[in-house]
């Protein structure tokens, strides 16, 4: 039987310590603002010219001449007569090597004699500066104020609270009320 008593106590007990809750209005004090700066990041970019420069082919003209050049009455003759003095030059089994030498130095200078002031086709690499746009870019950051939510002031029956809010409430705040019985001791 006692156990029973008690058992009915505590839960007697438990039902009335339950607390009630409910919804009501709290006028809003005041609203502030909450900012926060973040970085955003973007590109800036710069365009300039530059001379560039660049190998262009050959093609020109330009006188002068080489063995074959165009005439080669010049370098027969030069070539006989280099051998005549390289011949009568030379001393015994020098005498072949130095009629091959001078019969080589005459047929060049003869080429150079009889080709001289005439226009021959050679190749010449030429560079011409060629403008080029280059762009460069580079990212900055630009910090921007952003509201990160609200600071909201407000009283609810003669007592002030503050709270941290995503949205404006206007001028009234809806609150959840609990009320439970205090338990003298």
């Amino acid at each position: 039987m006692k156990r029973f008593a008690i058992a009915s106590l505590l839960a007697a007990s438990v039902v009335g310590a339950q607390a009630q809750t409910f919804i009501d209005q709290a006028r809003v004090r005041s609203v502030d603002p909450q900012y926060e700066n973040v970085g955003v990041p973007r590109n800036e970019c710069t365009s300039q010219w530059i001379n560039e420069s660049r190998r262009t082919g050959g093609g020109d003209f330009y006188g002068g001449g080489g063995v074959g050049a165009g005439n080669y009455g010049g370098a027969v003759i030069g070539g006989v007569a280099g051998a005549i003095l390289g011949n009568q030059v030379g001393k015994g089994s020098g005498r072949q090597a130095a009629t091959a030498v001078g019969a080589v130095v005459g047929a060049f200078a003869g080429d150079r004699l009889g080709n001289q002031g005439q226009w021959q086709p050679q190749y010449q690499q030429q560079y011409q500066e060629v403008p080029r746009e280059v762009t460069r870019c580079r990212t900055v950051s630009d910090v921007q104020t952003r509201i990160t939510g609200y600071r909201v002031n407000y009283e609810y029956r003669g007592q002030a609270y503050s709270t941290l809010m995503r949205e404006n409430p206007g001028h009234q705040l809806p609150v959840r009320v609990t009320v439970e019985p205090v338990e003298r001791y």
